[in-house]
Order: structure tokens, then sequence, then C-alpha cells
């Protein structure tokens, strides 16, 4: 499992660069890396950002 960074902003910047450069999408990265899904989106969403699945970024 992979450790997250527990500031929201560099946990945004990690996982929009590895979306980005690595992962077709969200679930895809999750399941990769055996985060939860819903636990990033809940710590990005608390600091403003929500997920784009069309985009594959969060914003």
């Amino acid at each position: 499992m992979l450790d997250l960074p527990k500031d929201p902003m560099m946990l945004f910047s990690v996982i929009n660069m590895r979306l980005r450069d690595i992962y077709p999408s969200l679930d895809a990265l999750c399941d990769d890396l055996h985060v939860d899904k819903q636990e990033i989106m809940d710590r990005l969403a608390a600091a403003g950002f929500e997920y784009n699945a069309e985009q594959n970024k969060f914003w």
C-alpha cells in the first residue's frame, strides 16, 4: 500500500501526477496501489477538490 501524504495539497499533487503519468483512471490507481478510493475522494473533497473522470484528474 502506498504511504499517501497527509497534507491535502501534497496528496492532490501526488494523485494527479500518477493519474497523468501512469493510470488511466482513479479506479486503476486505487486497485494497483491498494488504497481506498472513497478515502482519497473524501480527503481531497474536504480540501475543495473533486475528481473529474472525463479528464482523469482532481480539480
